[in-house]
């Protein structure tokens, strides 16, 4: 016979199990007397989590359509709202934009950015203010963008030379964006030549990791008590790893170019040009700002620099070209437009680009349909505020679903075409006033680097347009490209766009395009 006493104590261990169970259902996010946004019904300890997809944006749609544009979730303790309308975002990014300007703490930017002291993932106040200040006046102003104006040109008449060179071999278009894109920031940023080196190399793939952690669960950014589980499956390990491949890189960085002031060269001998690097070190030793540069703050920014203005580039281009294939006929008309304003030019200057209105809307029709950071970064409410009828509370979570917006058929008359007659005379810009077109965010929290990127995208799509004619090969389809994307903070297609087949004909290209069913590495 089993005693009382050996029944007693796993029936009260029960019970009390039962107890918290029902604690966390009702008082997650403290919401008694609070009239919260509709949610989905959720699961003790994980809540909501198990509704988030591998395609975040495609799942977060699919439950906004049931719940709402304005919809709360709890992942894990952490309660989360969605936001997949343009009212909605104009609400956060305009309205309550200081309310919702702080980022939320997060494990990863925290061990590998300095403890988040870069622009995109620093907490709100004094300190972000000064940093993205130094970057809005000093990096990305108007007139630095256009200094280095001869870099992109210079830069992009190398792709062309590269993709004529490589005939009559398969030509994989979308590391050649990559590789412009790397090209053009290594200039900019660090003053290196970029020559596909081991020692780019290596940092191509540090990003290639962060880019993967990012989009890897983090079960300790959600549940607390669950953060024992990052030390077993190897997270931590490989955030710490990074965090010092990272610092050490960055070092280097810093160090070369001390050095060279004194008369050396950079390390592939390349001619030294004034890079992003060489001002923050200028600023720092002359004391230019009105509070003090470390130099963790000068790492944190370069990274910022190079991570953004390398990926999202070469991922737009890549979508851009991929629906042009996908649309002969807009890509003639296109075409038609940059050989027209060539006229007997053999090269394009960023003078042009003004006069060539179908090329801005085709790039800006691609951003619409394949935003590169689809959910916006998170933000975090700074204080209890009300949106929209609902109480929001403070530490709530914010995500904005840009990729969401840009498809809402009450914003968009067809929204899943790819039309960029729509952009023609619409004056809808990247800071859009209504919120519908939002793909580098608004507000505080926007991305302060568009002119850089837009230029590079502009430029380097005009030069494709001028020299090569991209077609289909013999018996395939538009059907037959395929558009499944990449699972990640910043969404890649999931198999790159190869070419094959390449003929000069009278000093225009013709590229035959295939999908081959080749994964990415």
């Amino acid at each position: 016979m089993i005693s009382f006493a050996h029944l007693m104590v796993p029936f009260v261990s029960f019970i009390v199990f039962i107890i918290f169970l029902f604690k966390w259902y009702f008082n997650t996010g403290s919401t008694a007397g609070k009239r919260v946004p509709p949610s989905p019904p959720k699961l003790p300890v994980i809540g909501n989590l198990h509704q988030v997809g591998l395609h975040t944006h495609r799942s977060l749609q699919a439950l906004s359509i049931r719940y709402g544009s304005l919809m709360l979730l709890h992942l894990g303790r952490v309660p989360a709202v969605i936001v997949s309308s343009a009212d909605a975002a104009r609400e956060i990014m305009k309205n309550q934009d200081q309310i919702f300007s702080n980022r939320p703490k997060s494990r990863l930017p925290d061990e590998v950015v300095y403890g988040s002291k870069d622009i995109a993932f620093a907490a709100y106040g004094e300190h972000w203010r000064q940093v993205r200040s130094i970057c809005v006046l000093q990096l990305l102003s108007n007139k630095r963008v256009q200094s280095f104006r001869f870099i992109r040109e210079e830069e992009t008449s190398l792709m062309i030379d590269k993709i004529r060179r490589s005939s009559p071999s398969l030509i994989n278009l979308s590391d050649i964006m990559v590789s412009l894109a790397n090209s053009i920031v290594c200039r900019v940023a660090l003053g290196w030549k970029y020559s596909g080196g081991e020692v780019i190399r290596k940092l191509e793939i540090m990003y290639k990791e962060f880019g993967e952690l990012s989009g890897t669960f983090n079960p300790g950014d959600y549940i607390p008590g669950l953060k024992w589980i990052n030390r077993i499956n190897g997270f931590d390990a490989r955030v710490e790893k990074l965090a010092k491949l990272f610092d050490e890189f960055w070092e280097g960085v810093i160090e070369e170019h001390r050095n060279r002031k004194k008369g050396e060269t950079n390390p592939n001998g390349s001619h030294i040009e004034a890079d992003l690097v060489d001002t923050l070190l200028e600023i720092q030793s002359e004391n230019k700002s009105s509070f003090d540069i470390g130099t963790d703050i000068i790492k944190s920014v370069i990274f910022d620099m190079f991570g953004a203005g390398t990926d999202t580039t070469s991922t737009a281009l890549e979508w851009t070209l991929t629906e042009l294939l996908r649309h002969p006929k807009t890509m003639k008309k296109l075409q038609n437009e940059v050989r027209q304003v060539a006229g007997n030019k053999l090269e394009i200057t960023e003078d042009d680009l003004e006069k060539m209105p179908y090329l801005k809307a085709v790039i800006k029709e691609s951003l619409r349909l394949h935003p590169p950071i689809p959910l916006l970064l998170p933000r975090e409410a700074m204080q209890d505020t009300n949106v929209m009828g609902y109480d929001i509370g403070v530490g709530t979570r914010v995500i904005i679903n840009a990729w969401a917006i840009a498809r809402d058929p009450m914003l968009w008359e067809n929204p899943e075409d790819f039309n960029p007659e729509r952009f023609l005379n619409s004056g809808i810009d990247f800071k859009d006033l209504n919120f519908k077109y939002i793909p580098f965010g608004s507000g505080r929290r926007g991305c302060p680097g568009i002119p850089f990127a837009m230029a590079v995208d502009e430029l380097a799509l005009a030069k494709l347009m001028l020299h090569f004619n991209f077609s289909l090969p013999i018996g395939a389809t538009e059907k037959d490209l395929d558009m499944s994307e990449h699972p990640g903070t910043t969404v890649h297609k999931r198999l790159p766009l190869l070419v094959r087949d390449f003929h000069e004909m009278n000093n225009v290209g013709n590229l035959l395009v295939t999908a081959l069913p080749v994964p990415r590495h």
